[in-house]
């Protein structure tokens, strides 16, 4: 049997240099040695912040010998900021160094392709994995024991501390505060997202009340004293005025706060993120859910803003019950009836009249739901909006943003105008909505009765919310840390206006056919499941949907031959591929199984001379292998 070629890993540099190391730069000999796990991830990203929780577990079981470094690699031009980044890495807790990548040079030198993906060095700095994706603490784990053991056995493993620095905390009554609401007496609550609490404020925004949650990271119910929140975000008054809901963002729960008492507790989640092929209904404390952003009241129940789904679920308190009202998971931006519709990383939500208005941060849009008269939001009378046979159901709207890949700041017709990963949303009194413009620092507003865009304020640094109170507008600064009053103006102030395409490299693809390979490896000591049929799956779309005359849809196998529409010339795949593999333990009856899921939004360029051939890697690989074309 060959030797196969060992790959040596490239080293890490980006212009933006290094955080969490006490101002030392580190290089791949500093950390000669250890295991190295490396990060690509981008804080606008909520898959990438659902790998940073999983590997807080890995980290601290681990940490005398595995050093993850974080390698921000951005999309947006605000994440390309190195002010950003230094929020962000408080912001979301992260406790590891952080090399900060504005050009994308040590991505390009790892041949990274999507975010997150993660890449393990072992102690004599050869690559020996790399997983794209979410999902894969499990088996990165499995592989650091082996390493522990093959490199204790050789001599080359180094066991002690890592270069972590941990920076100074800031003293301040709010950390990164997420949303706010305007409670019955005047006062306002506010989610202290990074301090892991909800804190309540006089009506003048800066006068403490009372804090509730102990400011630990947790998930306990309890009195004000006591519960513990993780990360916590939206909040959403019921109508009864006493019971406000909150999205526990990083528990994956909703947590039920009474305000008379300040007692926490917890009517729907388990705690645990919701994976693909989890219940997608039934009782609330049974559901898993991903990442509720969002809350609020719409058409008799409490509608959440999944963003770590790309959907919106609604939770019904009479019935005690949870359930998708619209998205299918795929990440994208397509209208329609609600259970067709494609989101991304739906992260604010306000209801007004009829309309539930959200802003889909990562689409970069603002658009809203509906129920129309038939009481299916299709408007044909039949009342049934998806053609199942049953009755009821919504619709999708966009009023502002064109997809994935497209942002800015730009005013006018909403057409034409652009916004940069807004996270909040909420209607004015005179029916138009404000839109926190979270990367463009900016409050910006969309009027439905003339289809214009303006902006009514900048220089806010990363709004993420905003409340109307007497007439003014609270606006959460997230990264001032503090809320800030503004005046309703009568004219928008005017901006030059700036348009972007993501930085994500585009793929020249030839038009015809074009065949697509999504790769997949199981991981050491585990096997693909076929015990009940096949264990693979992969669904494809186009946005636009002409850009493929074929090959759209679902299947089994994890190859597709695609063919690609000459008279188009760009879009989006979406790709989205799933695998399931178990121990392989011939002497286990009951093997430990495991899902790899992994979605894909590839932007395409179509070309003479592009490529027919489109390899996507679902699971580690070991960086010498190729994929294989089976046609």
């Amino acid at each position: 049997m060959a030797t196969r070629a060992r790959v040596r890993a490239p080293e890490l540099v980006g212009r933006g240099g290094w955080l969490n190391t006490g101002g030392k730069e580190i290089t791949l000999a500093d950390l000669r040695g250890s295991i190295v796990i490396l990060d690509f991830w981008t804080f606008c990203c909520i898959n990438c912040l659902h790998v940073l929780d999983e590997l807080r577990e890995l980290e601290a079981r681990h940490r005398d010998t595995v050093v993850i470094v974080g390698v921000h690699s951005p999309k947006f031009v605000h994440e390309a900021e190195h002010a950003s980044v230094v929020d962000a890495v408080e912001r979301y807790g992260v406790a590891h160094p952080v090399l900060d990548d504005p050009d994308l040079a040590t991505w390009n030198q790892y041949a990274v392709r999507a975010w997150p993906t993660l890449v393990v060095i072992d102690p004599q700095g050869y690559v020996v994995a790399q997983h794209a994706g979410e999902g894969h603490a499990h088996a990165i784990g499995k592989l650091v024991e082996e390493l522990e053991a093959e490199h204790t056995a050789k001599g080359t493993l180094r066991r002690g501390d890592g270069p972590y620095v941990p920076p100074e905390p800031e003293p301040a009554d709010l950390r990164f505060p997420g949303k706010a609401i305007l409670l019955p007496g005047g006062n306002l609550l506010v989610s202290d997202s990074t301090r892991h609490a909800l804190v309540e404020l006089a009506a003048d925004g800066e006068t403490v009340v009372r804090r509730i949650g102990t400011g630990e990271r947790g998930l306990a119910d309890g009195t004000a004293d006591t519960a513990r929140f993780s990360e916590p975000q939206g909040l959403a008054l019921l109508p009864d005025g006493r019971t406000v809901i909150v999205a526990d963002t990083v528990n994956h729960a909703l947590r039920a706060v009474d305000l008379a008492s300040g007692a926490v507790t917890t009517p729907a989640g388990t705690g645990r993120q919701w994976m693909h092929g989890a219940p997608v209904s039934g009782p609330a404390g049974d559901v898993a859910l991903s990442s509720p952003w969002d809350v609020a009241w719409f058409d008799d129940r409490v509608w959440i803003a999944m963003a770590g789904t790309h959907q919106l679920w609604t939770y019904d308190p009479a019935a005690g019950t949870v359930g998708v009202a619209a998205g299918t998971t795929n990440e994208g931006l397509v209208d329609g009836p609600a259970a067709q519709a494609w989101f991304a990383q739906p992260s604010g939500l306000a209801a007004a009249g009829d309309r539930l208005w959200l802003a889909d941060s990562e689409t970069s849009a603002l658009r809203y739901v509906t129920k129309n008269a038939d009481g299916d939001g299709d408007g044909d009378g039949d009342g049934d909006a998806d053609g199942d046979g049953e009755k009821g159901g919504y619709r999708v709207r966009t009023a502002v943003g064109t997809g994935l890949f497209d942002f800015g700041h730009r005013d006018g017709d909403a057409d034409q105008a652009l916004l940069q990963h807004p996270l909040g949303v909420t209607v004015l009194p005179d029916g138009s909505v404000a839109v926190c413009d979270t990367y463009n620092h900016a409050l910006r507003r969309y009027d439905p009765v003339t289809g214009q865009v303006s902006t009514l304020a900048t220089d806010l640094r990363e709004p993420s919310d905003a409340v109307v109170v007497d007439g003014d507008v609270v606006v959460v600064e997230s990264a001032r840390h503090r809320l800030t009053r503004l005046r309703l103006p009568q004219e928008a102030v005017r901006v030059e206006s700036a348009a972007h395409r993501t930085r994500r490299p585009v793929t020249d693809v030839a038009p015809g056919r074009l065949r697509l390979d999504v790769v997949f490896s199981a991981p050491a000591g585990q096997k693909l499941d076929q015990r009940y049929g096949p264990s693979t799956r992969l669904l494809v779309g186009a946005t636009p949907p002409e850009l493929l005359v074929a090959g759209d849809g679902k299947g089994t196998d994890l190859f597709r031959d695609l063919e690609v529409n000459p008279e188009v010339t760009e879009g989006v795949l979406h790709v989205s591929a799933m695998a399931a593999s178990c121990d392989d333990d011939p002497d286990n009856e009951y093997p430990a199984c495991h899902v790899h899921q992994q979605d894909w939004g590839v932007p395409v360029r179509i070309t003479g001379g592009g490529t027919s051939h489109l390899p996507l890697v679902l699971a580690g690989l070991d960086p010498t292998d190729h994929p294989r074309d089976p046609g």
